[in-house]
């Protein structure tokens, strides 16, 4: 069990990430994908060297963890309607030509690894199913466009 004084810490530095991050990034997709890459895959840790010095490494890195979490539960719970526009709104936020990024996303499905350790199979396979629907989706809309773009 964490000490209270530790889960202050934590929710003080969910908070400032949130203020000063993650309330940016208006989409849970954006949020996911940022979140998990602030963890080290090697052993699973989070990693944030500003929340780190300001509330220590330990809560930092639970606080990240915390965030990612929430994130991944808002991304189960979209529909699939938001999800396609939170796939289009990435996309064409992103630097890559839509192309290459949907089949990047096919054939390497790096949202497999943005998921958070403590995640339940079962709502992690309904992400993934859901992203490879949607994708799809967005992949048949970018082939309807004159210019082939994101929208």
């Amino acid at each position: 069990m964490i000490p209270l004084t530790k889960r202050v810490d934590v929710q003080q530095a969910a908070e400032d990430l949130h203020r000063h991050t993650l309330a940016g990034m208006g989409r849970p997709l954006d949020r996911l994908i940022y979140l998990a890459s602030t963890r080290d895959y090697n052993n699973g840790l989070y990693y944030h060297d500003g929340l780190a010095s300001l509330y220590g490494q330990e809560a930092a890195c639970q606080a990240l963890a915390d965030c990612h979490h929430v994130a991944f539960r808002q991304l189960v719970r979209c529909s699939l309607r938001d999800l396609v526009s939170q796939m289009e709104e990435y996309i064409a936020s992103s630097n890559a030509n839509p192309r290459e990024l949907l089949a990047s996303w096919k054939k390497l499905e790096p949202y497999r690894v943005a998921v958070p350790l403590q995640s339940d199979s079962l709502s992690a396979e309904l992400l993934f199913s859901n992203l490879k629907v949607a994708l799809a989706i967005v992949e048949d809309q970018l082939d309807r466009r004159p210019e082939g773009r994101a929208a």
